[in-house]
């Protein structure tokens, strides 16, 4: 369970680093919670919920929409086949590589959905406080953000 206390907030931080570095970390404590009660650990949490988005891939497509290094997507795919979530398949396309194929997306997805709903309905509760122009331009600081940090985190593993 999360440790992390919500504060309220009614003007701009004075240290807006600080706050990315709490929404962070708030992201990660509710995921490793969810992934947790899923009886998994983050690593492997993070990919099902991609492969319940892309149903089947490549282990270097898995790679990129994650942000893990193939050699850790291995890893993870091995916990996951091992534990009956995913299966590997040849790919048609390509003798060389094999295909990811999420099992039972049905059943994960009602497993899901009650850890996913409270914080669905709160976020759409916390959308209703602002303008359709607030939500435009939070809208895209957040995609900017999101493109920032897979950039910065493309440029550690090739440093």
């Amino acid at each position: 369970m999360s440790k992390i206390k919500a504060n309220r907030r009614n003007a701009a931080p004075s240290d807006p680093d600080r706050l990315h570095r709490q929404l962070s970390t708030a992201v990660v404590a509710f995921h490793e919670a969810v992934a947790h009660q899923s009886g998994l650990g983050i690593s492997e949490h993070k990919c099902l919920g991609a492969l319940l988005d892309l149903k089947m891939v490549t282990a270097s497509r898995l790679a990129r929409e994650t942000g893990f290094t193939t050699g850790a997507i291995t890893g993870i795919v091995d916990r996951l086949e091992r534990a009956g979530h995913v299966k590997r398949e040849r790919n048609p396309d390509d003798r060389r590589s094999v295909l990811i194929r999420l099992l039972h997306p049905k059943k994960r997805r009602k497993f899901a959905l009650p850890l996913f709903a409270p914080l669905s309905e709160a976020m759409a509760e916390l959308r209703q406080r602002y303008s359709k122009h607030e939500l435009a331009a939070i809208y895209d600081y957040l995609a900017r953000t999101t493109d920032i940090l897979k950039e910065q985190a493309r440029r550690l593993e090739d440093s």
